[in-house]
């Protein structure tokens, strides 16, 4: 980050999709008076698109309404209920500290002693008095009311304004809000893109791309993704005890947006325009100062307002969590993927909805991984103490069913509900005795779906380091609370102490990796996804990028990204220097998959495969994905193909070359059919390497949008295999197995095979890298990232048994 400064002056670069002249975005456009609305030239596309987009992911005007309405019911419940529990209960009455005595006529005597809940309620005129005495009440009151009263006039606005996208959805896309949850978002942006060339919505481009789209709405996350990238932002601390601890609250990454896009003294102008003093190098010491002083003065505006935000996450975080830990005490072990590994994990024009997908599909795989490190003293104290626990627990259990009086036993209740507490969390520590994990073939399963992973966890998936570094991205349910609980204490301090230092960096960072799209405004260079600029040589760009290693994307950021966003896009046009590097990839499949296993084999191994992997059963791409993983294990421990023949050894990469060069043949075929005069049956395409056509992928089957998200989705897994092996055999050549394999020249575009790069081309691997074998296990996919299993160990060593 030190050589920011020598790397390059702000840029303004023309789209690559532009097809009108220079000079065209001046000119006025004809628009038929049939089609002139209110969405003609829209001044702001960013707050457009991201409402349509939230919109379609929210279900519609109903829902999103609904929802702000209950946001607001819930503020207001916690605020008055608070207040009541805090002025109008009378504590002593309620725990019997003082006796109360009934003298209503006719009432029996044994329950003239009797404490009735409106006994512990204080009246109206002395709970109200109470309040007008507490001046901190009254205070609190006021900031709360004004709060409130904020946020109804921003709904208020939000009603407006979704209401004019209700209008869009009927209107221009012809979409009824019955039939909104029955397209996909790829189906809604077609219909935007076809849309602008009648309505012009943005009067700079005669035609919008799927990039521009992904662009407006993904500006300043792309910012973010780009700036945890390159380790700008500091989220990694050095700790006295603990060590490297990330730590990335929802509060600390308000702040960072806060300061450096949207809040006074930001870097941006407005939503799509960074300030034109930032664009020049001359005086960045001085904008360096400038902006250390915004984040002093945000810093200290945390500071001052750290109670209130304090009492209030505290408040938010009893009622929302208190009878879930009561009802399955087990939640607060479960993981879920933090704040830190959603930024780091996510590709650049990634939308929300496709990164919570693939973070879901890796949930279990990940949750696999991380269980199975057990620490073995741990497990000892764990069951002792569910012992001790379980059999005091029976004893009241016990002694209850004799006399139901025992409950009336003051504090037995409570004991009763601790002792269950205690054995729910103990149990979670002690692990399956019978179950046998393989932590590098988990590894290699998590990695097929979260698609990044550092060089130093291969081969070292067995340690406590890796399992240590896994958890800052997949974090305890617990963990993610304490540390919201203590983010208006902490994030001050980081502002304050550690983000000003570098504020000279962030400067350099947004004038040297900030470009200006014609149509689109400024955008982060890295989301361009320009192999030739932010390219690295060690992830199958030798030769084909510029890029210094300030300008390099880090963990193949640039080359994962443009792979991730041809497969979701597959009608998007790639500039010159992607498509050469998907073409010469696309060769390298070609070449390499005929070395590799057929695809044939590969799919009659899927049922074997998927019963290594999981108890539950898998079709289609599930098939594919496991196979892949599987098949490495399967012929290194000697088993049998179906024809009594052993199978000669191979890699998961190889395997993946195989199914990657069917995925294209097939979807090649399929084109071919679909664009021949020659009815369907009598060109049905046959060939020994594709396998697809024995999985029944019919045409109708091909045409369903569930389907063909799932194929893709296990396509770019294969990808991210694929991909990582090359990248491992180019960086640690001394890993590859001793094979000789001729490498694939590099050729340019126009002399490629005629194959045009898409996201049904699939891609292969060269010298492949050794895999551990042994077992391992792949659940079914997950719809949410954030679901939660009941089961969290912790330690250093395998659960049961190990590879």
């Amino acid at each position: 980050m030190a050589n920011f400064e020598a790397y390059q002056e702000y840029q303004r670069i023309e789209d690559f999709e532009e097809d009108s002249p220079p000079g065209e975005e001046d000119l006025l456009l004809h628009v038929p008076e049939g089609l002139k609305d209110s969405w003609h030239h829209i001044k702001n596309l960013d707050n457009f698109f991201a409402r349509i987009y939230h919109f379609h992911q929210k279900n519609g005007f109903a829902c999103m309404m609904m929802s702000e309405f209950f946001e607001l019911v819930q503020f207001l419940f916690v605020v008055t209920f608070t207040t009541f529990l805090v002025n109008c209960v009378e504590y002593d009455v309620l725990f019997a500290n003082r006796a109360v005595n009934h003298t209503t006529p006719g009432l029996n005597p044994l329950d003239r002693n009797k404490v009735t809940l409106p006994d512990a309620i204080l009246p109206s005129q002395q709970c109200t008095q109470r309040i007008q005495e507490n001046s901190w009440i009254i205070f609190l009151l006021i900031m709360a009311a004004i709060f409130w009263i904020y946020r109804l006039v921003k709904v208020f606005c939000n009603v407006l304004s979704y209401w004019e996208i209700r209008q869009f959805y009927i209107k221009a896309l012809k979409i009824r809000m019955d039939e909104l949850c029955n397209f996909t978002w790829q189906e809604v942006q077609d219909r935007l893109i076809s849309l602008q060339r009648e309505q012009q919505m943005c009067i700079h481009k005669k035609e919008l791309t799927e990039l521009d789209i992904y662009h407006r709405i993904l500006r300043f996350k792309n910012y973010m993704v780009a700036m945890i990238n390159k380790s700008l932002l500091p989220v990694q601390l050095q700790l006295p005890l603990l060590g490297n601890v990330v730590f990335l609250t929802q509060g600390l990454k308000y702040n960072f947006e806060l300061i450096l896009f949207w809040g006074p003294g930001s870097l941006f102008q407005n939503k799509w325009n960074l300030h034109p003093k930032y664009k020049r190098n001359g005086n960045r010491l001085e904008l360096a100062q400038q902006l250390s002083r915004v984040i002093l003065l945000i810093g200290l505006a945390n500071l001052l307002l750290c109670p209130f935000i304090l009492v209030w996450q505290v408040l938010y975080a009893f009622f929302s969590y208190t009878e879930i830990i009561r009802r399955e005490p087990g939640s607060l072990g479960a993981r879920r993927w933090s704040l830190y590994g959603r930024l780091y994990l996510r590709h650049f024009n990634e939308l929300d909805h496709e990164l919570h997908g693939r973070l879901g599909r890796g949930y279990k795989p990940t949750s696999k991984y991380m269980n199975s490190f057990t620490s073995p003293l741990l497990t000892v104290l764990a069951k002792n103490i569910a012992f001790f626990s379980g059999s005091v627990l029976a004893v009241l259990i016990a002694l209850t069913v004799y006399d139901e009086d025992v409950l009336t036993v003051q504090h037995i209740l409570t004991a009763i509900t601790v002792l269950g507490v205690v054995i729910t969390i103990t149990r979670s520590f002690i692990p399956d005795e019978h179950m046998v994990w393989c932590p590098e073939q988990l590894l290699q399963c998590m990695l097929a779906h979260i698609h990044y992973m550092p060089d130093h966890w291969r081969g070292n998936a067995n340690k406590s380091e890796t399992r240590d570094e896994v958890a800052q991205l997949f974090q305890y349910k617990a963990v993610f609370i304490l540390e919201e609980l203590l983010s208006p204490i902490v994030t001050p301090f980081i502002l304050i102490f550690h983000l000003r230092n570098k504020s000279l960096e962030i400067i350099d960072f947004f004038r040297n990796f900030t470009v200006e799209v014609v149509g689109v405004g400024d955008i982060c260079s890295f989301a361009q996804m320009d192999i030739r600029r932010h390219g690295n040589p060690t992830w199958l760009s030798a030769g084909q990028t510029e890029a210094s290693v300030y300008q390099q994307a880090e963990n193949g950021k640039t080359e994962l990204s443009l792979m991730h966003f041809t497969i979701k896009n597959p009608h998007w046009q790639p500039p010159q220097e992607s498509s050469v590097f998907i073409s010469h990839l696309k060769e390298k499949v070609q070449h390499d998959a005929q070395s590799g296993p057929s695809t044939q084999l590969l799919l009659s191994e899927a049922p074997l495969c998927t019963s290594l992997q999981s108890n539950e059963s898998a079709i289609g791409p599930d098939n594919l994905l496991a196979s892949v993983l599987a098949h490495p294990i399967l012929t290194a421990s000697g088993l049998q193909g179906r024809d009594h023949r052993f199978i000669p050894p191979a890699t998961a990469a190889s395997a993946a070359a195989s199914v990657l060069a069917s995925l294209s043949t097939s979807q090649v075929a399929h084109t071919h059919r679909a664009h021949s005069s020659i009815p369907p049956e009598s060109t049905m395409y046959r060939s020994d390497r594709t396998g697809i056509d024995s999985m029944c992928i019919s045409d109708s089957r091909v045409r369903s949008n569930a389907l063909q998200s799932e194929f893709a989705s296990a396509e770019m897994s294969l990808h991210a295999i694929y991909m990582h092996e090359l990248h491992q055999q180019s960086s640690h050549p001394q890993r590859s197995l001793g094979q000789s394999q001729s490498a694939m020249p590099m050729r340019d575009l126009h002399t490629s095979t005629g194959l045009q790069p898409h996201s049904g081309i699939g891609f292969s691997v060269s010298m492949p890298a050794p895999v551990h074998l042994g077992g391992w296990q792949e659940e079914e996919e997950e719809d949410e990232g954030d679901q939660e299993i009941n089961s969290g160990s912790t330690g250093e060593q395998g659960t049961g048994g190990s590879c």
